[in-house]
C-alpha cells in the first residue's frame, strides 16, 4: 500500500511540473492529496469494482441471488467494505466447561487479516497477517486453543453473508426450511480445493423469505489439524441472535450453537456473546503486521 501511494504522489508531482511549464500557474497539489485521503483505507473505486463483480457472479444462480439479497438486507456489501476494519469482543463459552475463547479483535474484512487481544490479559495477543499466523504472550501456554485456527473463525461465524463475495465459493439452493414458524430460504456453501485452511467445511445458511435476513447457520468443522481427510465434527446448528445496526450494517450481538437434529437446533452447546462492535475506519498500514517479539506459528 505504501508503494501505491508513493506511485500516486509521484504522478501528481510530474503532472504539476508539466502544468507549471505550460501555464506558469501555481500548482494545486492539495487536490490530488485530498482525493487520495477521501478514498480512505481502501480506494472507493476498488470497493465498487469488487462489489460489482460479486453482484454479477452471485446473480447468475438462484442460490447466489438469495445470498445477494441477504447482503443487501444486512446493509449492503459496498457499505460493509467502505466502513473499514471491524472491531468487536467475541466471547465463546462452551456449556460443558471446556476452553473459553474470549478476545477483543480487529479484523481487516478486505484482506482477511486479524489481531486478537485476550480479554483477560491485554499483553497476550495473536493474529493473522494474511500470510503468517503469530502469537505473543508471556507464557507460551497462555492460549489453550489453536490461535491460528481461531484468528478468522469468529469472522466466518458472525460475518455471513458478507464473507461469501469471493471466488472459490460454491452455492447450492436447497429446499426451503421452516424455522421458528417462518419459512426460510436455504443455501449450502462449499469451497473449491485449497480455499482456506479447511476447504472441506460446509455451511448451510437460512434466510427469512420475507426480510431476507439470516436466521441460522448449520455447519461442520473439518480443520485438517484436528481431523483426518474426510472426517469432521457432527453438524452444528447456530442460531443468530438479535441483529443490531452498526454503521448501517446489521450484525448479530450473539450466537447459540447446538447439535443439529432434523435440520433444527438440538442439544445446546455454546453461548457466544458479541459485544463492543464497531468499525475502525482507517488504520495504520502496519496495524496487522506481526509485532516485534511475537512467535511465528
Amino acid at each position: 500500500m505504501r508503494h501505491f501511494f508513493k506511485f500516486v504522489f509521484g504522478i501528481a508531482l510530474f503532472l504539476v511540473f508539466i502544468s507549471c511549464k505550460e501555464k506558469q500557474n501555481t500548482p494545486k497539489i492539495e487536490t490530488v492529496v485530498e482525493t487520495t485521503q477521501e478514498e480512505g483505507y481502501i480506494p472507493k473505486s476498488w470497493i465498487t469494482n469488487r462489489v460489482k463483480k460479486a453482484e454479477e457472479r452471485l446473480k447468475t444462480t438462484e442460490a447466489g441471488q438469495v445470498i445477494w439479497k441477504g447482503m443487501e438486507a444486512h446493509g449492503g456489501l459496498q457499505t460493509w467494505y467502505e466502513n473499514g476494519p471491524l472491531a468487536l469482543r467475541f466471547n465463546y463459552q462452551p456449556l460443558d466447561g471446556s476452553t473459553q475463547r474470549d478476545s477483543y479483535q480487529v479484523i481487516d474484512t478486505w484482506r482477511n487479516r486479524a489481531v486478537h487481544t485476550s480479554a483477560a490479559d491485554s499483553t497476550a495477543t495473536y493474529g493473522w497477517t494474511g500470510k503468517t499466523a503469530w502469537v505473543k504472550a508471556k507464557d507460551s501456554t497462555f492460549f489453550k486453543y489453536d490461535t491460528k485456527f481461531w484468528a478468522l473463525t469468529p469472522l466466518y461465524l458472525m460475518g455471513f453473508p458478507f464473507v461469501l463475495d469471493g471466488e472459490g465459493v460454491n452455492l447450492e439452493l436447497l429446499p426451503n426450511n421452516n424455522y421458528k414458524g417462518k419459512e426460510n430460504h436455504v443455501v449450502k456453501v462449499t469451497f473449491e480445493p485449497d480455499t482456506g485452511d479447511a476447504p472441506d467445511d460446509y455451511y448451510i445458511l437460512q434466510f427469512d423469505v420475507d426480510s431476507h435476513l439470516l436466521t441460522a447457520t448449520r455447519y461442520i468443522v473439518s480443520y485438517p489439524e484436528y481431523f483426518k481427510k474426510g472426517e469432521h465434527l457432527p453438524e452444528k446448528f447456530m442460531e443468530v441472535g438479535e441483529l443490531v445496526s452498526i454503521d448501517r450494517i446489521l450484525l448479530p450481538n450473539g450466537l447459540k450453537t447446538h447439535w443439529t437434529k432434523d435440520n433444527q437446533p438440538g442439544e445446546y452447546l455454546t453461548k457466544i456473546d458479541i459485544t463492543d462492535i464497531h468499525f475502525k475506519g482507517q488504520l495504520d498500514e502496519n496495524f496487522f503486521a506481526m509485532p516485534e517479539g511475537a512467535k511465528k506459528l
